[in-house]
């Protein structure tokens, strides 16, 4: 009765973590690094201005969005990405999403072809987003996941991958900054995968939605990369949201934005079943985009946890701060073991690695020895809870490590 397709979907991380937590009391207050969901406050032009568009709560809203909320999109890239006027056109680049979850799982109905042979493939790093397998195994791709370790830049190693693989790829998808380990393809890199994307007839999904939360440098984007190569946008599709740029998860306002042909057959699939976000709530996404002060003011917060972490953990536990993104990848060891003990002991909630990666072809997780830690609360919060969290990790023997990582990357 059921589509046999779902069989093959792996269990989704935060179950995995609640089967492994279930039945244990945490040893203290609870505090959830876990959950990649932003706890500074939200700007406070989103709820003025949901208020002040309530009269429009009654109407339903068009499937490609208002053209205001199109135009203050693509005036963003253009902006962030140093992109020329011509580059973009709000009608046939830019289409809104409910989340930018929505788009990466439903747009592989679009991408993946149904009558090829071999079985198409989707390209996707491990540690990975599971709602990029998911989309992948349910449009009826086969999703091949390629490490990416510290010892490939904490990027998916474009060099393994032979011609006869990147023919049978329909997808690609690359997070950068990543997730989880806030590593950022360079300009270099895109432009090299965006150039096998055009020879071997496949499309890349890049994941943007951590770009504004960064050390140093302001981290390259898949459009620009795309408009240098060519002036053009083929074979390129580059996501965004509201959720961690503004700290406004509940929203549920992204975008999609690139190859105008993938866009128009999205639009399509999309008035059928799609969700789409209501007119109060993208008129606030207009104004959210149109205003960077709190985007500056939410990125120094992130920096100042970084510091606490850096004081915290200096060398130990491959600890580096990230270019880009809110998240520590620590290498502890056994991920699921300190996990499960953190927990147990301080009532602190983190993600072990090996629920984010799949195996390799020897059967290893690039995932098993990490933890995931979401700096995602207030500043006090954070620093409290990594200070349960390396008293947890003072019994572990991994603690005694050589300091081997640099601070700035891996």
């Amino acid at each position: 009765m059921l589509n046999s397709r779902l069989e093959r979907l792996t269990e989704f991380p935060f179950r995995r973590l609640a089967a492994l937590l279930s039945g244990v009391a945490p040893g203290g207050e609870v505090r959830d690094l876990a959950l990649g969901e932003p706890q500074h406050p939200p700007p406070q032009i989103l709820a003025d201005t949901v208020a002040a568009n309530a009269h429009l709560w009654h109407r339903y809203p068009p499937t490609n969005g208002t053209p205001d909320y199109r135009a203050a999109v693509v005036g963003w890239l253009r902006r962030r990405y140093d992109l020329p006027d011509d580059a973009l056109d709000p009608d046939r680049h830019v289409l809104p999403l409910a989340g930018t979850k929505e788009g990466l799982f439903g747009i592989m109905s679009v991408l993946v072809p149904n009558e090829r042979r071999p079985m198409p493939s989707v390209i996707t790093p491990s540690p990975l987003y599971a709602t990029i397998y998911g989309g992948a195994v349910m449009a009826g791709a086969e999703p091949v996941c390629l490490p990416a370790t510290r010892e490939t830049g904490y990027l998916p190693d474009l060099d393994s991958l032979s011609d006869a693989e990147l023919s049978r790829c329909a997808v690609f998808y690359l997070c950068s900054p990543a997730n989880p380990q806030g590593s950022v393809a360079g300009a270099a890199y895109l432009a090299r995968l965006i150039g096998l994307a055009r020879q071997h007839g496949f499309v890349v999904l890049i994941d943007e939605c951590y770009s504004e939360i960064y050390v140093e440098a302001a981290p390259p984007g898949g459009l620009a990369a795309a408009w240098q190569l060519d002036r053009c946008f083929d074979n390129v599709l580059v996501f965004n949201s509201l959720s961690k740029r503004s700290n406004a998860a509940g929203l549920r306002s992204g975008f999609v934005a690139g190859d105008p042909s993938v866009i128009r057959a999205y639009l399509r699939l999309r008035g059928y079943s799609a969700p789409v976000q209501p007119l109060p709530l993208m008129a606030a996404a207009v104004e959210l985009w149109r205003d960077e002060a709190h985007v500056r003011e939410s990125r120094e917060r992130y920096r100042h946890k970084f510091d606490s972490a850096a004081r915290r953990f200096g060398g130990r536990f491959g600890f580096y701060r990230p270019e880009g993104g809110f998240f520590l990848w620590l290498d502890v060891g056994d991920g699921v073991g300190i996990a499960a003990e953190t927990w147990r002991q301080s009532g602190v909630k983190v993600l072990p690695g090996a629920f984010l990666a799949t195996p390799d072809r020897q059967g290893r997780n690039p995932g098993a020895s990490y933890i995931r830690v979401a700096m995602v609360h207030d500043e006090v919060a954070v620093d409290a809870a990594l200070a349960s969290l390396t008293e947890v990790l003072a019994g572990h023997p991994l603690a005694l490590a050589e300091e081997a990582f640099c601070e700035n990357g891996a």
